[in-house]
C-alpha cells in the first residue's frame, strides 16, 4: 500500500449504492468494502458488486476488531452505502474518530436513524412535528390505540426499508392482520424479529429530500415529488417521481422542516434521505435514511443538473473546505427528469410486454430496464423490491415529460403484460 494513497470505507454497498465507490475512485480515493453482516442478504444474493475494491472485509459482530483491520488504510471517512449499513458505519466511525481526524455522526443516536419508531419520537422531543404512533407490543395495546386514532393507520416494521411490509389498515381488523403477518417475518434486509410500529395515516403530497452534510452544514441536492396511485391492496404506492426546482411553496417548507430533522437526528456529516408528507397542517416525517437515496435518483441528478448526491458526498469528505466554501448554492435545473416504475397487477410466468415500442418512442423516455425478463416469474407490484420494469425520462420540457408520465401510466396495467399460460393475442415484445 502506498502511504500516500488515500482510501475511505463503504459498508454495504449493495445496489445503486455501488455508484459511491466509482464516484471516490474517480476522484483519486481507494474505496474498502465492509460488509456489515457474515451473509449477503437474500435481496441481494447473486447481485455482485463489480467494484475492484483495495480490500474487502466481512463484518463478524466485533466493532473494534473490524475497526483494526480498516485503519491501517488510514481513511478519510466511514460512510454507509446503503439502510443495512447505518448502525455499523456510526460504529467505525465514532470507534476510528478516536486516533483519527475523520467524522462521525457517532452511535448515541444510531438507533434513531434506522428505527422507525426511535425516529420520530426523537423528532417529537425536539418540537418537530411527528405522526401519532405506538411501538406494537401486543394485539389488545394496537386494538386500542387504532379505536382511539379513528380512521386509517399504517403499520410497517421497525427497521426495514423500500416500503417493505408497509400496510394501510382502514378498520381495527386490518391493524390486527397486518400486525399477525408482520410478527417474526424477516425484513428485506433478512433480519428477524424486527418489531412492528403503528403510525396515523398521513395525507398529502410525498416529497423525496436528497442532501448532504459536512460539520452540521447541509446542502440540498435535489428535491422530488412523489406521484402515487391505489393499486394491489397498496393505498400509496410510488409509481414515479418528479424532480422539482429548487424553490417553489412546497419546497421552501418541505426543505427546511427536513434539515431541522437531520439536525434533531445528529446527522452533522455525510448523505441522507428525508421523506417528508406535506399535510394541510404542514410537513410531516415518514422517514430518514443517513445514506444516499435508492432508485438511482442521483444519477438523474446528475443529468438534470450537473452534480448529485454521489460528488456532494465526495466533495465532503475529500475536500470539506470545497464543500463548506459553497454548501448553500441551490442547485438549477439543466432539464426536466423523471423515474417511473411499471406496476404490475398480475403473477405468474412473463412471456412478454405488450405496447413496449409504443413505451420507448415516448419522447422523454431514456431508458427501460426490465427487472423481470421474459421466461421469469412476475409479480404484482406492491413495494420498491416488486416493480417488473423501471423507465428513465428527460426532457427540456418540463410539460412534455409531465404528458408523458401520464401515457405510461395509461399504457401499464393489465393489458401490459403478456403471461406464459395466457392464449397467444396481439404483439408481445
Amino acid at each position: 500500500m502506498n502511504v500516500t494513497d488515500r482510501h475511505v470505507v463503504l459498508v454495504d454497498t449493495y445496489s445503486l449504492s455501488q455508484r459511491l465507490a466509482a464516484g471516490f475512485a474517480a476522484a483519486g480515493c481507494i474505496p474498502i468494502r465492509v460488509q456489515s453482516t457474515p451473509d449477503i442478504p437474500a435481496l441481494y444474493a447473486g447481485k455482485p458488486d463489480p467494484h475492484p475494491y483495495a480490500a474487502d472485509f466481512v463484518h463478524h459482530g466485533d466493532v473494534t476488531a473490524t475497526a483494526r483491520q480498516v485503519r491501517e488504510f488510514d481513511p478519510v471517512a466511514v460512510i454507509a452505502g446503503g439502510e443495512l449499513g447505518v448502525e455499523l458505519a456510526d460504529a467505525l466511525s465514532e470507534e476510528l474518530a478516536r486516533d483519527l481526524a475523520i467524522p462521525s455522526n457517532g452511535t448515541a443516536l444510531s438507533p434513531a436513524r434506522r428505527d422507525k419508531f426511535a425516529m420520530i419520537e426523537r423528532i417529537k422531543s425536539r418540537g418537530l412535528r411527528g405522526a401519532r404512533q405506538i411501538r406494537v407490543e401486543s394485539e389488545d395495546q394496537l386494538v386500542d390505540w387504532h379505536r382511539r386514532l379513528g380512521g386509517r393507520a399504517i403499520l410497517k416494521p421497525l427497521r426495514s426499508a423500500a416500503n417493505d411490509g408497509v400496510f394501510w389498515c382502514d378498520t381495527v381488523d386490518d391493524s390486527v392482520r397486518a400486525y399477525r403477518r408482520l410478527q417474526g417475518r424477516r425484513n428485506i434486509f433478512s433480519e428477524t424479529h424486527d418489531g412492528v410500529v403503528a403510525q396515523e395515516y398521513l395525507v398529502g403530497a410525498e416529497y423525496l429530500v436528497n442532501t448532504v452534510s459536512r460539520d452540521g452544514k447541509h446542502h440540498v441536492c435535489d428535491v422530488w415529488k412523489t406521484h402515487r396511485i391505489s393499486a394491489n391492496g397498496v393505498v400509496d404506492l410510488a409509481a414515479a417521481c418528479h424532480l422539482l426546482p429548487r424553490r417553489g411553496e412546497a419546497q421552501d417548507q418541505v426543505v427546511a422542516y427536513a434539515l431541522q430533522v437531520l439536525d434533531a437526528l445528529g446527522i452533522a456529516h455525510g448523505p441522507a434521505h428525508v421523506e417528508v408528507k406535506l399535510t394541510p397542517d404542514g410537513p410531516c416525517l415518514v422517514e430518514v435514511g443517513a445514506r444516499i437515496s435508492g432508485l438511482d435518483l442521483p444519477g438523474f441528478t446528475a443529468d438534470a443538473t450537473g452534480e448529485s448526491q454521489i460528488s456532494w458526498t465526495v466533495d465532503a469528505f475529500m475536500d470539506p473546505d470545497r464543500f463548506l466554501a459553497r454548501y448553500e448554492q441551490e442547485y438549477v435545473l439543466r432539464r426536466s427528469v423523471a423515474w417511473a416504475g411499471m406496476i404490475s397487477p398480475v403473477g405468474g410466468t412473463l412471456r412478454g410486454y405488450r405496447d413496449l415500442d409504443a413505451l420507448k418512442r415516448l419522447e422523454s423516455v431514456r431508458g427501460v430496464r426490465e427487472l423481470v425478463a421474459p421466461g421469469e416469474v412476475i409479480s404484482p407490484t406492491v413495494d420498491d423490491s416488486t416493480y417488473p420494469m423501471a423507465v428513465s425520462m428527460a426532457h427540456d420540457v418540463d410539460e412534455v415529460l409531465l404528458r408523458d408520465l401520464g401515457t405510461v401510466r395509461f399504457l401499464d396495467g393489465r393489458g401490459f403484460y403478456e403471461l406464459a399460460d395466457e392464449p397467444v393475442h396481439g404483439s408481445a415484445a
